[in-house]
C-alpha cells in the first residue's frame, strides 16, 4: 500500500515537471521546480486527505475526504496571484497562473489514484501550451513589450521607423523624458504586435546598432 501511495508522489511530480520544463523553456517565473512542487504537493494532500484517517473511523465518526484536498484549488490561486504582473496597459503570467491551478488539479487526480486521467491532463495542458501557441502566432500577431533608452529624443522616430520597416504594427506607445534637455536620457515603452515570420532577434540587434539607442528590452 505505501509503496503504491510512493508511486503516486513520484508520478504526480514527473506530470508537474514535464509541465514545469515547459514554462521554465520560455522563461517564465515559475519553472520546473515549482510546477514539480506544486505537483507533488498537491498529490500529498489528496493522499493524506483520503487515506490518513482511517484509524479514527468509527460508528460516531464520519469525515470527508475531500475536504482537505478541495482547499488546494482555493489556496493554489495565492500562488498563481504571485506569477501575475501588471505593467501599464499589459497584463503577464496569467497563462503561467493557469498553469500552476491545472498542474495542482493534475496532482490530485494522481493522488487519488486516477493515473490516466493525470497522464491525459498533463498531455493536453502541454498542447495548450505549445502547440496552440505556435498555431495563434501564425493566425493572429503576436503582442510583445519593447523598451528602448535612448540618448536624446530626436531618435524616437528612427526607432519607429525601424520597426516599420521591419512590418511591425505599433498599438500604444509613451515616451518618458526627465528632463526637457534636447539630449536628455529617454525611454520608449511601445506595445507591437509582430508576425511569426518577423526575424525578432535580428530586429532587436539592428535596433541596438542605431545611433543614440544605449539600452533595448523585449518582454514576451
Amino acid at each position: 500500500m505505501e509503496w503504491e501511495l510512493l508511486l503516486r508522489l513520484f508520478v504526480g511530480g514527473l506530470c508537474g515537471a514535464l509541465i514545469g520544463f515547459e514554462r521554465k523553456s520560455r522563461q517564465k517565473a515559475a519553472g520546473l521546480r515549482t510546477h514539480f512542487l506544486v505537483a507533488v504537493g498537491s498529490s500529498l494532500i489528496m493522499i493524506v486527505s483520503k487515506y490518513a484517517f482511517f484509524d479514527v473511523l468509527g460508528d460516531s465518526v464520519k469525515l470527508d475526504p475531500s475536504r482537505i484536498a478541495a482547499n488546494v484549488v482555493s489556496g493554489i490561486g495565492f500562488l498563481g496571484a504571485g506569477t501575475i504582473l501588471v505593467q501599464k496597459q499589459s497584463i503577464r503570467g496569467l497563462t503561467t497562473a493557469a498553469g500552476l491551478w491545472a498542474t495542482a488539479g493534475i496532482g490530485l487526480a494522481i493522488g487519488s489514484g486516477m493515473y490516466g486521467i493525470g497522464f491525459c491532463a498533463t498531455i493536453l495542458v502541454l498542447i495548450g501550451l505549445e502547440i496552440l501557441d505556435r498555431s495563434l502566432q501564425l493566425l493572429f500577431p503576436k503582442t510583445m513589450r519593447l523598451v528602448v533608452h535612448l540618448q536624446g529624443q530626436n531618435h524616437v522616430r528612427d526607432v519607429i521607423d525601424k520597426l516599420a520597416n521591419n512590418g511591425v504594427k505599433i498599438t500604444t506607445y509613451q515616451v518618458e523624458m526627465p528632463d526637457e534637455e534636447e539630449h536628455s536620457k529617454t525611454m520608449l515603452d511601445l506595445q507591437i504586435q509582430a508576425q511569426l515570420s518577423t526575424e525578432i532577434n535580428h530586429m532587436l540587434l539592428e535596433i541596438q546598432d542605431m545611433n543614440g539607442v544605449t539600452f533595448v528590452r523585449m518582454d514576451k
